[in-house]
Protein backbone atom coordinates (compact mmCIF):
# COMPACT_ATOMS: atom_id res chain seq x y z
CA UNK A 1 0.00 0.00 0.00
CA UNK A 2 2.67 2.42 0.42
CA UNK A 3 4.75 1.36 -2.29
CA UNK A 4 7.82 0.45 -0.61
CA UNK A 5 8.22 3.96 0.98
CA UNK A 6 8.50 4.08 5.01
CA UNK A 7 6.13 6.11 7.15
CA UNK A 8 8.82 8.83 7.95
CA UNK A 9 9.59 8.95 3.97
CA UNK A 10 5.38 9.13 3.44
CA UNK A 11 5.35 11.88 6.31
CA UNK A 12 7.85 13.88 5.01
CA UNK A 13 6.52 13.62 0.79
CA UNK A 14 2.83 15.25 2.53
CA UNK A 15 4.05 17.70 4.91
CA UNK A 16 3.17 15.80 8.12
CA UNK A 17 4.17 14.60 11.89
CA UNK A 18 5.22 10.93 11.56
CA UNK A 19 3.43 10.23 14.20
CA UNK A 20 0.31 11.42 12.23
CA UNK A 21 1.01 8.86 9.45
CA UNK A 22 1.99 5.94 11.31
CA UNK A 23 -1.61 6.75 13.32
CA UNK A 24 -3.39 6.50 9.63
CA UNK A 25 -1.33 3.70 8.61
CA UNK A 26 -2.33 1.56 11.60
CA UNK A 27 -5.33 2.40 11.64
CA UNK A 28 -5.80 1.48 8.00
CA UNK A 29 -4.29 -1.80 8.91
CA UNK A 30 -6.72 -2.33 11.28
CA UNK A 31 -9.94 -1.67 8.52
CA UNK A 32 -8.10 -4.91 6.76
CA UNK A 33 -10.04 -8.36 7.12
CA UNK A 34 -9.96 -8.84 11.23
CA UNK A 35 -9.20 -5.47 12.23
CA UNK A 36 -11.27 -3.27 14.30
CA UNK A 37 -12.24 -0.97 11.73
CA UNK A 38 -11.72 2.32 14.78
CA UNK A 39 -12.58 5.42 12.73
CA UNK A 40 -9.53 7.60 11.17
CA UNK A 41 -7.61 10.19 13.32
CA UNK A 42 -8.09 13.06 12.59
CA UNK A 43 -5.31 15.75 12.41
CA UNK A 44 -4.92 18.25 15.19
CA UNK A 45 -4.74 21.77 14.17
CA UNK A 46 -1.30 21.92 14.91
CA UNK A 47 -0.63 18.75 12.69
CA UNK A 48 -2.85 19.82 9.69
CA UNK A 49 0.07 22.41 8.08
CA UNK A 50 0.60 22.91 4.77
CA UNK A 51 3.08 21.26 2.64
CA UNK A 52 6.32 22.50 3.38
CA UNK A 53 8.12 23.86 0.31
CA UNK A 54 11.63 23.30 -0.63
CA UNK A 55 13.97 25.72 -2.47
CA UNK A 56 12.74 29.22 -3.07
CA UNK A 57 9.44 31.10 -2.86
CA UNK A 58 7.70 31.82 -5.98
CA UNK A 59 8.64 35.34 -5.24
CA UNK A 60 12.20 34.62 -4.86
CA UNK A 61 12.16 32.53 -7.78
CA UNK A 62 10.41 35.84 -9.63
CA UNK A 63 13.02 37.75 -8.80
CA UNK A 64 15.72 36.01 -9.57
CA UNK A 65 14.08 35.26 -13.20
CA UNK A 66 13.79 39.41 -13.10
CA UNK A 67 17.96 39.57 -12.25
CA UNK A 68 18.42 36.92 -14.80
CA UNK A 69 16.09 38.64 -17.61
CA UNK A 70 18.46 41.75 -16.75
CA UNK A 71 21.37 40.61 -16.78
CA UNK A 72 20.78 38.70 -20.29
CA UNK A 73 20.01 42.32 -21.53
CA UNK A 74 23.32 43.56 -20.40
CA UNK A 75 25.33 40.69 -21.80
CA UNK A 76 23.04 41.10 -24.96
CA UNK A 77 24.35 44.18 -25.34
CA UNK A 78 27.78 43.64 -24.53
CA UNK A 79 27.79 41.11 -26.99
CA UNK A 80 26.71 43.59 -29.94
CA UNK A 81 29.25 46.47 -28.64
CA UNK A 82 32.10 43.96 -29.42
CA UNK A 83 30.81 42.23 -32.95
CA UNK A 84 30.28 46.58 -34.03
CA UNK A 85 33.83 46.73 -32.66
CA UNK A 86 35.24 44.27 -34.43
CA UNK A 87 33.99 44.86 -37.42
CA UNK A 88 35.19 48.37 -37.13
CA UNK A 89 38.97 47.12 -36.01
CA UNK A 90 38.55 44.76 -38.83
CA UNK A 91 37.56 47.27 -41.21
CA UNK A 92 40.85 49.68 -40.04
CA UNK A 93 43.17 46.81 -40.48
CA UNK A 94 41.76 45.88 -44.20
CA UNK A 95 43.28 49.75 -44.55
CA UNK A 96 46.79 49.43 -43.74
Amino acid sequence: MRGGRSASQLAAELGLPDRLVRSWLRWAEGRAPGGNGAPAPTPRREQAVPARRVGPSLADQAAGIARLHKELERVRMERDILKRAALILGQATDRR
